[in-house]
């Protein structure tokens, strides 16, 4: 009898999008639905596979929650350093100088304000004497609740709606905002700059500390049906693996993302080697306890969650050449 199609649902990053192309995954069809969002597999009845926050999904372990199976496959990464925008004319510099200052972030648990936090405190920098201000980056944005339901303490204040993080900014109310996306007119109006103004340089040397590159969002699967299919884990995650190699291969041969593409994918290999978006254990396991000390610190983890209860299918690493060079 033929299996039911596996659906997959994650936002239309350039190396998922291989998996829309009719391929199929552990002898299924694969239905791939590029999303606007990142989904929240758990109320999602249409979706098998998810990308999905990895501290939604550390949290959900931690709270004894076994209904969604992760897979170290980190289809979402990236350096902190360039997230923290301060005005051109700032005199903020360094981490350590928002000490005391007034910062906005989108979201209070979210994994990649907690890796931008962690910055400041490897600086030192008390995360309770900062006035925090939630909001959205832009007005336009979705208004939701960006506490994620956690009680937040006096210095945390949540903006006025229809107001946004990046006008905030420009008005003087806040100091830096921390932020995923860059604002509208960051590439072309020069209005703002990263707080450290080599912040290139900084994330090299954030590489050459820790080895890898802070992991945000990773794929998720229905426990369920990884009992009914335990081999999926490993099909899974070598079906990600190829659709990465592809994206690769055309991306490498047509050659217009930016006029300076293959002098950034030569850097790129020389910095971080072949493939700087790997997928498997016990690669990312140096990064995946760093972001669980960094949650319990941050107050958003009471303990860390075993490393067998948050990937309890073994898969063998990715051994891609081919995604940077």
């Amino acid at each position: 009898m033929a299996l039911n199609n596996l659906r997959i649902g994650a936002r239309p990053w350039a190396h998922l999008t291989p998996l829309g192309s009719g391929v199929t995954i552990g002898g299924r069809a694969v239905d791939f639905s590029p999303l606007a969002t990142t989904p929240r597999i758990w109320d999602e009845p249409d979706l098998d596979v998810a990308e999905t926050s990895l501290s939604v999904y550390v949290r959900a372990r931690a709270e004894g929650d076994h209904s969604i199976t992760g897979l170290p496959i980190f289809v979402m990464r990236g350096f902190r350093q360039r997230c923290i925008l301060v005005p051109a004319d700032s005199p903020l510099e360094t981490p350590a100088d928002l000490a005391g200052r007034r910062v906005g972030l989108t979201g209070w648990p979210d994994s990649g304000n907690t890796w931008t936090r962690e910055l400041l405190t490897n600086e030192g920098v008390d995360l309770d004497a900062i006035e925090w201000f939630l909001g959205p980056l832009t007005p336009d944005a979705p208004q939701f609740d960006r506490t994620g339901g956690f009680p937040v303490g006096p210095n945390v204040r949540t903006l006025e709606v229809g107001d946004g993080l990046a006008t905030a900014l420009a008005r003087g109310q806040l100091d830096a905002i921390m932020t995923p996306f860059m604002p509208p007119g960051f590439y072309t109006d020069g209005s703002l700059r990263t707080l450290q103004r080599d912040s290139q340089g900084a994330e090299e040397d954030y590489f050459q500390q820790r080895r890898y590159i802070p992991g945000m969002h990773l794929i998720t699967v229905k426990s369920a049906l990884l009992d009914q299919q335990p081999e999926l884990a490993q099909s899974l995650t070598d079906a990600f693996e190829a659709a990465k190699v592809t994206n690769a291969r055309v991306r490498n041969k047509l050659q217009d993302a930016f006029p300076w593409h293959d002098q950034e994918l030569a850097r790129t290999a020389a910095v971080f080697g072949a493939d700087w978006l790997p997928y498997g254990w016990p690669g990312d396991q140096p990064m995946v306890t760093d972001f669980q000390a960094a949650l319990q610190a941050q107050g958003l983890l009471p303990a860390p969650v075993p490393d067998n209860e948050l990937f309890p299918h073994p898969v063998a690493p990715t051994t891609s050449k081919e995604y940077a060079a």
